[in-house]
């Protein structure tokens, strides 16, 4: 028989996303298939590489709902009107026998956060520990593990014992992050969090430009899963792409508009880009 670990998210009081991991088993007929589990705040509607599957909270998780392992492109788009122009799209694998967990939580801008967390068998062949890797958006957040610091992301912390743990993420200007995982033997359990912007810090980054009103106000590009970020004619995902930017490039602001940013670009030209991949 096979197992298939499973992770299931309940969100608690101060934003607090808890991760618990129990496991379920497999007949033999689906073991070369995986799970996809998915939650947002508010309602999203799913998609897989393009195809709806469904609205949140969602799981494919048993019987003719398993999904063939490989590599997806997953696309949440909210229902309420106020996020719909803030869809998350992100890049995920769907391992055999185990479930693969996102989660979203939307906000305007750069306050969205959310996660994606997986297991992988361990390379090496060890089965009698687990080890942990942590992404992260933005990168060089600090990671702590029971209360330890163990290093800034992107980082793998090899060894750690079969039990529940929580992982702290914390940056200076933005919203701490953290996670309860169960670490399983044999298995690498990855992390990918997205954090989100402090609002705090964008209101004293606000008043501090608008105290200077001679002063060009300049926004800074984020971590992008792809890498890069592109830049639109219009505010929509349906705009001409005109031009990609990297992650900590700085660009003047010219306006923004339901979460999209349009700055400047080094020949003059204007354009349009993902305010949740912006910083001011």
């Amino acid at each position: 028989m096979k197992k298939i670990f499973f992770v299931f998210v309940v969100p608690i009081l101060l934003g607090i996303i808890v991760f618990f991991t129990v496991t379920f088993i497999l007949s033999q007929k689906d073991s070369g298939k995986g799970a996809l589990q998915v939650t947002s705040v508010p309602q999203s509607s799913v998609y897989l590489n393009d195809k709806f599957i469904g609205q949140t909270p969602l799981c494919k998780c048993d019987g003719q709902n398993l999904l063939p392992t490989g590599d997806y492109t997953i696309r949440l788009i909210p229902t309420d009107a106020n996020f719909s122009n803030t869809p998350f799209e992100q890049k995920i694998t769907i391992n055999k026998s185990v479930l693969t967990v996102v989660d979203r939580t939307f906000g305007k801008g750069a306050t969205s956060d959310g996660s994606v967390i997986s297991l992988s068998p361990q390379q090496n062949g060890d089965t009698t520990s687990g080890s942990l890797s942590v992404n992260s958006f933005p990168s060089d957040v600090q990671v702590s593990l029971d209360g330890n610091s163990i290093g800034v992301s992107p980082l793998t912390m090899p060894h750690i014992v079969e039990s529940d743990h929580d992982v702290l993420l914390r940056k200076a200007g933005y919203k701490d992050k953290t996670i309860r995982i169960h670490v399983v033997n044999g298995f690498v359990l990855s992390v990918l969090a997205f954090l989100a912007i402090d609002p705090s810090a964008l209101s004293s980054a606000s008043s501090a430009a608008q105290s200077v009103a001679a002063q060009v106000v300049q926004v800074t590009i984020l971590s992008t899963p792809t890498g890069f970020l592109r830049v639109r004619k219009d505010p929509s995902l349906g705009g001409t792409e005109i031009a990609e930017v990297k992650p900590g490039d700085k660009y003047p602001l010219v306006t923004t508009q339901d979460g999209w940013t349009e700055i400047k670009l080094a020949n003059g030209q204007e354009g349009w880009v993902s305010s949740t991949y912006v910083h001011n």
